[in-house]
């Protein structure tokens, strides 16, 4: 089974830069997407074989998620916990026989971390929310989720070292969750593999010269990582500021 994770930056805009056919190259079996940007409505497109899923921010044009799967889950909640988690579009859940697969759009903190206060109540309600489904039933868990954790997992770390998803609050988060019950599929596989990127600025040739951050991950429950076959990066592609990111799993 193959997972793909992608945060397209407006998926009006990525179909016009070859979603589609990366979607038919990818042969992915659930396809999740972060930062969408739209309402189903807003886009008219085929896509052969998929249930499709969204979850649309209050807002307009503002982050977004969606889900797209060949295997018609169980049972499919958009948002979670308190109502102050639930204006943004940012998590969708679907229930699976054997697991659930969360896809996730973590909020950025910000310029001089000003929404910092909320991001730390934001990563502390998801890891509760994660927790108890967990103890269902294993969880798959992805998405863009707004920070680097370790120096390895970004380009300049001792200049980024208090900006937005790289400040110590928010990895410390990401170490409590992974501390909880939790792995993180790419660096599990991948222990010492520097340079690999998920996410890079428009700016200062960032892509080109590889100045990247990973932020966009696969998180399993711990007693699904014997299934893990593959953990990817697949930052050839193009379409975003992002690249998609692939798991696979025995079956």
């Amino acid at each position: 089974m193959r997972l793909v994770s992608w945060n397209v930056n407006g998926l009006r805009a990525c179909l016009g830069k070859g979603f589609l056919d990366f979607c038919a190259f990818a042969g992915a079996d659930m396809i999740c997407l972060q930062e969408t940007k739209m309402r189903p409505e807003q886009a008219d497109f085929d896509l052969p074989g998929y249930h499709r899923f969204w979850n649309s921010a209050d807002k307009a044009g503002y982050s977004g998620t969606a889900i797209f799967t060949k295997a018609q889950p169980l049972n499919v909640t958009y948002d979670f916990g308190d109502d102050l988690h639930r204006h943004e579009g940012r998590v969708i859940t679907a229930e699976y026989e054997d697991f659930y697969l969360v896809c996730c759009y973590t909020p950025n903190s910000k310029d001089q971390l000003a929404r910092l206060d909320y991001r730390m109540v934001w990563e502390d309600d998801i890891r509760s929310y994660l927790c108890e489904l967990d103890r269902v039933k294993p969880v798959i868990y992805c998405g863009d989720l707004n920070v680097a954790h370790e120096e390895i997992d970004i380009k300049n770390p001792k200049s980024n070292r208090k900006n937005p998803g790289f400040s110590d609050e928010e990895r410390a988060k990401m170490t409590e969750l992974l501390s909880s019950g939790f792995a993180d599929t790419f660096r599990r596989l991948h222990p010492d593999a520097a340079g690999c990127y998920s996410w890079w600025s428009y700016r200062f040739n960032a892509r080109k010269n590889n100045a990247g951050w990973r932020i966009d991950y696969f998180i399993v429950s711990e007693r699904l990582m014997e299934k893990v076959t593959k953990a990817d990066i697949w930052n050839e592609v193009m379409g975003s500021d992002h690249c998609p990111v692939v798991l696979d799993l025995a079956d």
